[in-house]
């Protein structure tokens, strides 16, 4: 899932940003609301973190401009503790949910997960398509005849992405935008590669290629 981690706190970014990778998420991160603002326009995040504290400008307004511009991610705020009043007006603003300073790390990630979840129109940590089952919360694959797989973090990132919409088409550069962040340059090649490898464990005719334009998870097979 791409995220985009919008903090000034650049030691906290950092350290946020190596956890929020290592539970699934290909993380970009922005120091301000002008870069914010860009990267909302030009990238397709499926969830934002924002602190409403940047060096130019108010988080709220970002927000705000997000959501007068039909940007619909969802968004999760990070706010001082004991300010209420932040709470209620990033909540208004367009928010689904926040978290106060200091957090735990992991109260973060259970937060985002469920977030993503609603947008999807989800309630478990299961991502379900045709015989397997994805569990968010442990990176790990289950068949119908209880066979269960551990996946690499880019392994689950793809298998995700491909399983949360089975029968849709997903062109190499939309999955290369789930997986990667801005600062990685990986090969052409490696969709395919990941491809092969998933195929390994879920059958060649359940991940279809699309000629000219994609692959597919077949949930029906």
């Amino acid at each position: 899932m791409r995220l985009l981690l919008v903090e000034d706190d650049r030691l906290l970014a950092e350290g946020l940003s190596s956890q929020l990778q290592k539970a699934g998420f290909s993380v970009d991160t922005s120091h301000t609301a002008k870069d914010a603002l860009i990267l909302a326009e030009q990238e397709d995040y499926r969830v934002v973190v924002l602190d409403l504290g940047l060096p130019d400008g108010n988080g709220l307004d970002v927000l705000r401009k997000w959501r007068m511009n039909r940007i619909s991610f969802p968004v999760l705020i990070l706010t001082a503790r004991g300010d209420w009043q932040d709470k209620v007006n990033g909540l208004k603003a367009g928010a689904d949910d926040y978290l106060a300073k200091p957090f735990q790390t992991e109260e973060l990630i259970a937060r985002l997960n469920a977030i993503v979840r609603r947008s999807e129109g989800r309630v478990h940590s299961m991502v379900k398509a045709g015989r397997f089952e994805l569990d968010e919360n442990r990176q790990s694959l289950k068949a119908d005849d209880g066979t269960e797989h551990s996946l690499t973090g880019t392994e689950f990132r793809l298998l995700r992405c491909l399983m949360s919409r089975p029968g849709h088409v997903f062109s190499k550069d939309q999955l290369m935008e789930q997986l990667y962040n801005l600062n990685d340059n990986p090969s052409e090649n490696v969709i395919e590669a990941y491809i092969r490898r998933l195929r390994k464990l879920v059958g060649s005719e359940t991940i279809s290629t699309r000629r000219g334009q994609g692959y597919l998870f077949n949930d029906g097979v």
